[in-house]
């Protein structure tokens, strides 16, 4: 994942009035923290960092007053209702550093005819490198059967990346899909009924 780099602004003043009025002039306001050091407090430009925001765990160079810092998006606020952005949460990180993050899971491929698929777990915790920080863990399917199923330690991780999540874990279930049981069931009933008037005739 490569980093999306940004201007950030210094800020001393905080509270909702400061928040709201730092929205308008279309800025974030947000926090760095971590490695001991004093929270850093800035403002954001909102366009760029609302696209830099729409990967998960995305990693941020930022230029304080031409000092640079890089930083991991920890959270994200938004309004409940307009989903714009109200604050963020970073993560000063360092490179090299190896840092535990929950990365997405991405099914790829088709099952067996008449078979569906369900994904259980949504996103699996790992430990990478900061600056090597995988998009998505992907989980092949293609022509799995009902009944199969795909634990996390069946996962391909990403190179130089360390599950921390459960390896018992259920992450995808294969199952019958409802049409298939329902014909199943409907051939099993026929294939009975002439069997049934066999045993009333006699």
């Amino acid at each position: 994942m490569s980093e999306q780099k940004l201007a950030a602004e210094l800020r001393t003043e905080f509270g909702k009035g400061y928040a709201r009025r730092a929205r308008a002039n279309h800025q974030i306001p947000a926090v760095i923290y971590g490695h001991g050091a004093e929270p850093i407090h800035v403002t954001l430009p909102a366009k760029a960092t609302t696209l830099a925001v729409r990967t998960a765990n995305a990693l941020l160079s930022l230029d304080i007053n031409g000092e640079g810092h890089l930083a991991l998006v920890k959270d994200v606020q938004r309004d409940p209702v307009k989903q714009i952005i109200e604050h963020i949460d970073l993560l000063t990180v360092r490179q090299g550093e190896k840092v535990t993050v929950d990365v997405p899971v991405h099914v790829e491929g088709e099952t067996a005819p008449g078979t569906v698929h369900n994904l259980e777990l949504t996103v699996v915790s790992l430990e990478a490198e900061a600056t090597h920080l995988p998009e998505s863990v992907v989980v092949n399917i293609e022509g799995r059967a009902a009944g199969e199923h795909v634990h996390a330690s069946d996962l391909a991780l990403p190179k130089g990346t360390v599950l921390l999540t459960d390896a018992e874990a259920l992450v995808v279930n294969i199952s019958e899909s409802v049409e298939a049981e329902t014909e199943a069931a409907a051939e099993g009933e026929a294939a009975e009924a002439p069997a049934a008037e066999e045993a009333a005739a006699e």
